[in-house]
């Protein structure tokens, strides 16, 4: 039997990039063999008479013995005599190959034709950067269509109004037409001259594009509409296109994404859609507005694609994993959505609140009805662009961090799937208080600890008193957005004398003040809050019953589930990999089930080492040369700190690392060094990941001329602000960088002393240039299938 990794040279990062020129599918035979009918088909098995390693017998008759140990067979013969043995245990052990590449979010991009933002077709220069520095890859965050405020609140890439359309930002608008007229293209260089800031203007540069793009839109549309390439790709797009230009015209239409606010096109209907994007329809023209933008978006992005292939470059996407709430998906497929509930993730290293992300959660019975046609088309849609991809928070399709649509923090949240605690269960313990352990404990002493002198004030509009000293939320405050909004309006009217974040983080941990949560569809189930001995209301129990709530609670989230957690990857991750052929890669960072690593090794699914969250338990930084080959590792990504910001913010676990993965006790330098850098990414680039992957601002770090920047500035994103701003710029240009011989040469060396591959800088370069890299030219030396290790197989017996 074979397993995922055993089709990693197929996937089209390998087959259709990294190996495109020496591809071959000639595969000899093997030395000894044989033939027998097996279900009327020809089938072939290697005989192992002993333990051996294997090797490999190429035409000139040389013989490579694998390295490693050797393989060893056991079969049991006390029950049946097989007449064959077929083994399959995964691939020749050979040297690994091993790549590197360069993350950097779309936006941060900037060049020197760009306005006001990194643009698609800068891709191109991204790719030239890449081969440059000897990577192999070039990783985006989303790409999608993020516009459902109007607002810079759509800079969060992760909140898709469409998991199929491309966004408006990322256009050349230059690249429109041929035939500019000169005032339009003085109007495009005043807009990049207005637009070149530190940071990206999300608003301004989006109207900009859009405002410009109408305006050529006016004059080249027939003529596009008439092109057999765009009558294709409408061909082929229709099904997603038709009502994503449809509610972008009712978004702007109605001035919300809120479709409860669209009257009669609340409810989606197709009879509905096909009257308003009608030839007949008076908005006929806005609505093709948006077919000419997403056409024009994927020319320029399949431009730069088929470039970066041809380059030997590959192109990693990222597919998140949610929408957002007010899209096109769940108007057009809201049985798809559980619509009355949000996602997110418990406390770990990014929250110690934990993350509400505000999507709905995704109703996987559902879904499966089609075999996940909506997810199998989106990653078919995602794989004309790209031949590698992220999934965002892979431990999702494990199992997801369900919160109620009315709460705001991510804490009071519980796993869906996940198998709670019954009521029989608990009162088979002696637990039998649930309103106790289910609504908010409060005592008056908790009241004058939290507001002192305005506890007053703020009982007597947020809680009754229940009985004597005790007190419980109103109805109109029992929620987490009720007292957000409740406590706005008081605060407006200057009721009260603290700031309005302190008073609602005082109040979200009196409602956060519990031992249970009741299942709110079944009132007999239940689920331990998480991280319940840092609350009063457990502490204030009697020993019985916290040790029993203790128990249950580490049987919860720990033991119970894995079973159901593994079964549920099982059936969704395959159909998912399975519909392209993409190379994937999962997220697999925060609170990790014991499950998850298994299931990513069966499926041949890499994994994400991040330094500073190290996987295995009581180290507090990974060790690169330990990681294991299925990884891509790196030393930051955008949900944290830079290299250089993470070096400077912390004294005492700067010294802690300096003297356990440096082995220094001298004291550390306060500000990373170039030297510093260079010691971290080597340290990565020379481990067995498959891939190293550094985010821009991590190799910038290598030159001082490019670290006057304050390094906090540098950071993409905060995920404890779930209204964070996405807007960080690297502050020099792509053209410039490529000028920078001393910095590209600094970088290539990392990577070809290291053994990983690059790709060639030349069209007559080849790959025996490789230094320390085993040769693949498939007509020598056999199939490339060689060049990546295999994972342990399972054994088959034929009787």
């Amino acid at each position: 039997m074979q397993t995922g990794s055993d089709d990693l040279p197929l996937k089209s990062a390998f087959k259709d990039v990294i190996f495109r020129n020496s591809w071959n599918l000639e595969v000899e035979s093997p030395l000894e063999a044989i033939q027998s009918p097996m279900h009327e088909e020809e089938f072939v098995a290697l005989i192992i008479r002993e333990t051996h390693p294997y090797c490999k017998y190429g035409k000139a008759k040389d013989i490579a013995l694998e390295t490693g140990a050797n393989r060893e067979l056991f079969v049991d013969f006390s029950t049946r005599q097989p007449k064959y043995i077929v083994l399959s245990d995964g691939l020749m052990r050979e040297m690994p190959w091993r790549g590197a590449g360069v993350a950097i979010p779309m936006f941060s991009v900037r060049s020197e034709a760009d306005v006001g933002v990194g643009e698609f077709l800068d891709l191109k220069l991204l790719v030239d950067l890449a081969v440059e520095s000897g990577f192999h890859l070039v990783q985006l965050l989303p790409i999608n269509d993020t516009s459902v405020h109007k607002m810079w609140w759509d800079s969060y890439p992760y909140s898709s109004l469409s998991v199929f359309a491309l966004h408006p930002l990322y256009l050349r608008v230059q690249a429109l037409s041929e035939n500019i007229p000169e005032d339009i293209m003085q109007e495009i260089q005043q807009a990049r001259v207005e637009l070149d800031q530190k940071d990206v203007d999300y608003e301004a540069t989006l109207a900009a594009k859009l405002s410009i793009a109408k305006k050529i839109y006016s004059q080249e549309k027939e003529v596009i509409f008439n092109s057999s390439a765009y009558q294709n790709y409408f061909s082929e797009n229709q099904d997603w296109l038709k009502p994503y230009a449809a509610f972008c015209f009712l978004r702007d239409f109605f001035e919300t994404s809120d479709r409860t606010q669209w009257g009669s096109f609340s409810i989606f209907s197709q009879d509905k859609l096909d009257k308003l994007i009608s030839k007949d329809s008076v908005h006929y023209d806005i609505i093709r507005f948006h077919y000419y933008l997403q056409f024009h978006l994927h020319k320029q992005l399949s431009e730069a694609s088929e470039y970066a292939r041809k380059k030997g470059v590959v192109l990693k996407g990222d597919l998140p994993i949610g929408v957002d709430r007010n899209s096109v998906d769940t108007w057009v497929y809201p049985n798809l959505f559980r619509m009355n509930t949000s996602t997110g993730a418990p406390p770990d290293y990014f929250d110690k609140n934990g993350q509400n992300w505000g999507f709905p959660t995704y109703n996987w019975e559902e879904m499966s009805k089609d075999n996940y046609g909506w997810w199998r088309a989106r990653l078919t849609q995602m794989a004309k662009y790209f031949t590698a991809y992220r999934i965002d928070h892979v431990l999702g399709i494990f199992r997801i961090w369900e919160l109620p649509d009315h709460a705001v923090t991510g804490l009071c949240g519980k796993f869906r799937p996940s198998i709670p605690l019954s009521q029989e269960e608990l009162e088979r313990e002696g637990i039998w208080d649930f309103n106790r352990l289910c609504q908010p404990y409060i005592k008056q002493e908790m009241l004058q600890e939290k507001f002192g002198a305005s506890w007053t004030i703020i009982a007597s509009n947020f809680l009754d008193e229940s009985q004597k000293g005790q007190y419980e939320f109103k109805e109109d405050s029992n929620t987490e957005k009720k007292v957000a909004s409740k406590l706005k309006s008081l605060c407006e009217k200057s009721m009260l004398l603290e700031s309005e974040e302190k008073i609602r983080r005082n109040l979200f941990d009196l409602l956060q003040n519990i031992v249970l949560i009741r299942d709110p569809e079944d009132s007999k189930k239940f689920y331990p809050r998480f991280n319940i001995e840092d609350t009063s209301s457990f502490n204030d129990l009697d020993d019985h019953s916290k040790n029993v709530l203790k128990r249950l609670y580490y049987d919860y989230y720990f033991q119970r589930q894995e079973t159901m957690w593994r079964q549920n990857a099982l059936k969704t991750l395959p159909v998912l990999m399975n519909s392209s052929d993409m190379l994937a890669c999962g997220e697999d960072l925060g609170m990790i089930p014991s499950c998850v690593h298994p299931v990513m090794q069966e499926l041949g699914l890499l994994g994400l080492r991040i330094q500073r969250m190290p996987n295995e338990p009581g180290q507090e930084f990974g060790i690169p040369s330990q990681y294991s080959y299925m990884t891509v590792c790196a030393p930051s990504c955008h949900d944290c700190s830079t290299l250089r910001a993470w070096w400077e913010e912390d004294e005492e676990r700067r010294r802690r690392f300096f003297k356990t993965i440096v082995g220094s006790d001298s004291l550390p330098p306060d500000v990373c060094t170039p030297e510093i850098a260079h010691f971290i990414l080597r340290q990565h680039v020379e481990s067995p990941s498959m891939w190293a992957i550094f985010p821009i601002q991590d190799l910038l770090a290598l030159k001082e001329n490019y670290t006057t920047r304050p390094a906090v500035e540098e950071t993409i994103n905060d995920p404890t602000n779930p209204k964070h701003y996405w807007r960080y710029r690297v502050h020099v240009t792509v053209e410039s960088l490529l000028k920078d011989k001393e910095l590209m040469t600094s970088i290539k060396s990392l990577v070809s002393s290291s053994g990983r591959s690059y790709p060639p800088t030349n069209d007559n370069e080849l790959l025996l240039e490789n230094p320390k890299q085993p040769i693949f030219n498939g007509k020598e030396e056999g199939p490339i299938s060689n060049q990546l290790n295999g994972i342990p197989k399972k054994t088959v017996t034929v009787p």
